[in-house]
């Protein structure tokens, strides 16, 4: 037996230790703690401020440094000639994201992410004995709302930090971007990735579509970012209502990323899209696709398998590829995404027929 060679229970022992980590995560943004150690200070030191148990708040900090979230470095005792105490301050990681003066803080969204994903693996038996239940009416007028609540929140924050850089990266690959005169931002929330695809290329005019409830706080953003002559908004439910006028041909460019997964019909929606772009326009589809092997399937079934329990569609990996070329989309590209903080997407860019 090689003695450096790990336990083959290790990986599902680790899964029942996974919730220490997120908790102590959740316990540093709760109590406040990132917010005072852009500077290094002594887990004495912010055990005082905050009437903390000294000893314990030196276990916790350990931990987040040993999560990459806090750098660690040594400073001289004061209470004994010789010898040093252990000081921390935030790594990057943690300025970045997890500091709520940051640009990109995402602390809200990573906590409202931890609770749903909690809720979902405490409905996981039920499910697998008794089947989803079914939604009516009722649970999407819930779903537009919370949608809405979203947008101000955790969305707003999701998109800052991950889904804009991944959009503009991406656009890089897209050649039909530069050109573009008229975009879609399908189910676009907040509206951020429209805002911040417009700043980058100045020709670029388009319309915000999702739920009236969300789009009425894409139209506060719009107007606060100054764009309002040229991004507008749409609402309306993806699934029955128009993204354009009758006829189409309304876009030159449609953005959609992670959408799909929600409407009861996706090729109806495709189908709808395509009728919406202009002749020589491009759909830009980012959206998690189950690998065929299984450390790819994990990555994204950790995450997509409540959606999956609830009846909505996850597609193995090729499906969307596969089913734009049966609507009639052409010159189709695909490309794994690594850059959203969940399971990396497939992003697929299909063209209409010129």
């Amino acid at each position: 037996m090689n003695p450096e060679q790990k336990h083959p229970l290790r990986r599902y022992w680790d899964l029942a230790a996974a919730p220490i980590q997120a908790q102590a995560l959740n316990t540093a943004l709760s109590l406040g703690i990132f917010e005072h150690l852009p500077e290094p200070r002594t887990p004495d030191e912010l055990a005082v401020q905050f009437g903390l148990n000294s000893r314990n708040t030196a276990h916790l900090l350990e931990l987040l440094w040993a999560m990459g979230l806090l750098e660690r470095s040594a400073r001289p005792a004061l209470d004994r000639i010789g010898g040093s105490e252990p000081v921390y301050r935030l790594a990057e990681v943690g300025r970045a994201y997890f500091l709520a003066a940051s640009p990109a803080w995402s602390g809200d969204a990573w906590r409202y992410r931890q609770a749903r994903l909690l809720q979902a693996a405490g409905l996981l038996q039920e499910q697998v004995q008794q089947g989803a239940q079914a939604e009516g009416g009722q649970a999407l007028e819930r779903m537009a709302e919370q949608w809405a609540t979203a947008a101000r929140g955790q969305l707003a924050q999701d998109q800052h930090a991950a889904t804009v850089p991944a959009a503009l990266e991406i656009m890089l690959r897209v050649p039909e971007f530069a050109a573009a005169a008229n975009l879609l931002d399908l189910g676009g929330g907040p509206g951020w990735v429209a805002i911040e695809l417009a700043r980058r290329q100045s020709g670029l005019c388009g319309v915000v579509f999702d739920f009236p409830e969300a789009v009425a706080v894409a139209t506060e953003n719009i107007a606060a970012s100054g764009l309002a002559d040229r991004l507008s908004v749409l609402g309306g439910d993806l699934a029955i209502d128009a993204i354009g006028r009758v006829g189409g041909g309304d876009y030159d460019l449609v953005w959609c990323s992670s959408v799909l997964h929600f409407v009861p019909d996706t090729e109806a929606v495709l189908r709808k899209i395509l009728a919406a772009l202009r002749p020589g326009g491009a759909l830009v589809c980012a959206h998690a696709e189950i690998g065929d092997e299984p450390a790819a399937a994990a990555e994204v079934l950790q995450y997509y398998l409540p959606m999956l329990m609830q009846g909505r569609h996850v597609g193995r990996q090729g499906d969307m590829a596969a089913a734009l070329r049966r609507l009639g989309f052409c010159r189709i590209e695909t490309f794994a995404c690594a850059l959203f903080p969940m399971a990396p997407l497939q992003v697929v860019v299909a063209r209409k027929d010129a």
